[in-house]
């Protein structure tokens, strides 16, 4: 690890000022893929911006029929909400299924959503359920966050403040788990909200992406059938030591069955 400047703000406008001063600045959200990135000399950032004390960006509220969870609140929290468990049982379950469990008590979701990793499974919520991250800046719709492998349409100078979820009518999240790191080899995200059927899939591709022929055909018929004869083509998915396209291709179909069937 190399030498790095340590900031610890107590406001969201002080860290968004620390942030614009200059050098290579980096966030430090909950640290399970920066700080493991710095030890190995793959990140060199000048200065270290804790946003760990920042009060503001902790904490799950219920607005209206919507969920707003903040930047800075843990995997744990969410999975053991109350809330959570009795509006979008989905996300409580996503949530606690990440990771082990320093990484679940570490790990935030702003932290997550910033960093972007293909296999996460907070991507998957976040599209699926057609969520609304919440900037110092801004709004952006889920559908235009994520923009491909680790890049996100966060401007330089932009801080994750909140996640803002719609209550789903139904929903569940299914993943086909690598036994070690619990990443997803692919996650699947079936939900039916106010604005339509959504089908979000993480793990499978360079980014998480919607799949459109299940959405219509869940739009006329909600049932696992409707999704069994329908297959997403290998040829832009990944293919690795774990799992080649064309079996990720054919996970996506089972866990989108299952997904389907568990949707509550």
């Amino acid at each position: 690890m190399y030498a790095f400047n340590y900031q610890n703000p107590k406001s969201v406008a002080d860290a968004a000022a620390a942030l614009s001063k200059g050098g290579d600045a980096k966030l430090l959200a909950g640290g399970q893929s920066l700080i493991a990135a710095m030890k190995l000399r793959l990140s060199a950032p000048t200065d270290l911006i804790d946003l760990g004390g920042i009060k503001e960006l902790s904490g799950i509220k219920v607005e209206g029929n919507n969920i707003s969870i903040g930047a800075m609140t843990r995997h744990a929290e969410v999975a053991r909400s109350k809330e959570v468990q009795a509006k979008i049982p989905a996300l409580a379950s996503l949530a606690g299924g990440i990771g082990d469990r320093m990484v679940r008590n570490m790990g935030t979701i702003g932290g997550s959503l910033a960093h972007n990793d293909p296999v996460a499974d907070y991507p998957a919520g976040v599209l699926g359920l057609n969520a609304t991250v919440h900037t110092n800046k801004r709004k952006i719709a889920a559908d235009d966050f994520f923009k491909g492998m680790f890049e996100t349409a966060l401007a330089a100078g932009e801080i994750i403040v909140s996640v803002s979820f719609p209550v789903p009518k139904r929903a569940a999240y299914i993943k086909f788990k690598n036994p070690a790191s619990r990443y997803a080899i692919v996650g699947v995200l079936a939900a039916e909200t106010a604005s339509g059927v959504r089908v979000a899939v993480t793990g499978a591709a360079s980014s998480v992406f919607r799949v459109a022929a299940m959405e219509k055909a869940l739009a006329a018929k909600w049932s696992a059938d409707a999704v069994a004869g329908i297959s997403v083509p290998a040829d832009k998915l990944n293919s690795d030591l774990h799992a080649s396209a064309e079996y990720r291709a054919h996970l996506i179909t089972v866990m989108a069955r299952r997904a389907v069937e568990a949707a509550k």
